[in-house]
């Protein structure tokens, strides 16, 4: 990666696996993103999207934190009367988060601590995200004076009940890693000792998958629930097809006669034996 070595707030590592470890890397700062992080995140999330040694993307944070969301003094005192550096600040965080939320490849949020505030945005555009139980959650903006700006509202809303999301944004309370995947904002919760080995299990499990049937399926899944029953019909049909089109190693076809033919695999029983 052509810039990793002027990188200073995000930290990323390309194992023999092909997994792509993207961390916030601000320890000293709870992994809080400034505008330099989202600079950095922009340029770095489109060069993992396009190279080719990448099947599974990872973002997490390194030290006790995911992320403590928007750096209060470098995002917002700092950029208050500079709207020309805000309106920057403000596009990168959007941008690189909607890059991640658009990623053909299957990306995993490791929530190993602290998850504040704007720290939700690019954890809900993650596909799956596995979490410390010990991990600490929060929207604590009530306490600063602010709103849970920059589309966390949104997507907080998007992944909780209404009742949660008022709540919680209402009082600023935490909770824990158990509590937020009873909420649905993370699948699974284990101990921080298993955290990484669980993701590594999770990535090689998406490995295993064709590449273009899990884009097509990632697409699919995220655009039907705007859709209403009639235009998710004609979408996921015309979507098939696409996707047929587009597998050049004829999943579908090695699919059928594993279950029909050779008998080797059977839904719910073990994974698909490739040959």
């Amino acid at each position: 990666m052509s810039a990793e070595n002027e990188l200073s707030c995000v930290k990323v590592d390309i194992d023999d696996e092909n997994i792509a470890w993207l961390s916030f890397n601000r320890p000293e700062k709870r992994n809080a993103m400034s505008p330099k992080l989202h600079y950095e995140m922009e340029e770095v999330v489109p060069q993992l999207e396009t190279d080719p040694n990448v099947k599974v993307i990872v973002l997490t944070g390194e030290g006790v934190s995911w992320s403590a969301g928007m750096d209060l003094k470098e995002y917002f005192r700092e950029t208050d009367d500079n709207p020309e550096a805000r309106f920057k600040s403000y596009w990168s965080h959007r941008h690189w988060s909607q890059y991640l939320m658009l990623s053909s490849k299957p990306t995993i949020a490791m929530v190993n601590g602290f998850c504040f505030g704007g720290a939700f945005t690019p954890l809900a555009a993650c596909d799956i995200a596995i979490t410390a139980e010990e991990a600490t959650f929060g929207l604590s903006e009530i306490n600063w004076g602010i709103l849970p700006g920059g589309n966390v509202s949104k997507v907080f809303s998007d992944l909780v009940s209404h009742r949660d999301a008022m709540y919680y944004a209402m009082t600023g309370r935490t909770f824990d890693g158990k509590k937020a995947v009873q909420m649905g904002i993370a699948n699974v919760a284990v101990p921080a000792d298993n955290l990484r080995e669980e993701t590594i299990v999770l990535a090689r499990e998406l490995m295993e998958k064709s590449p273009a049937v899990l884009a097509f399926t990632k697409q699919a899944i995220k655009a039907v629930r705007g859709m209403d029953m009639n235009m998710a019909y004609e979408y996921l049909s015309a979507k098939q097809g696409a996707l047929r089109a587009a597998d050049k190693e004829a999943t579908r076809q090695k699919g059928m006669s594993e279950f029909l033919d050779k008998k080797s695999y059977r839904p719910g029983l073990g994974a698909v034996q490739r040959d």
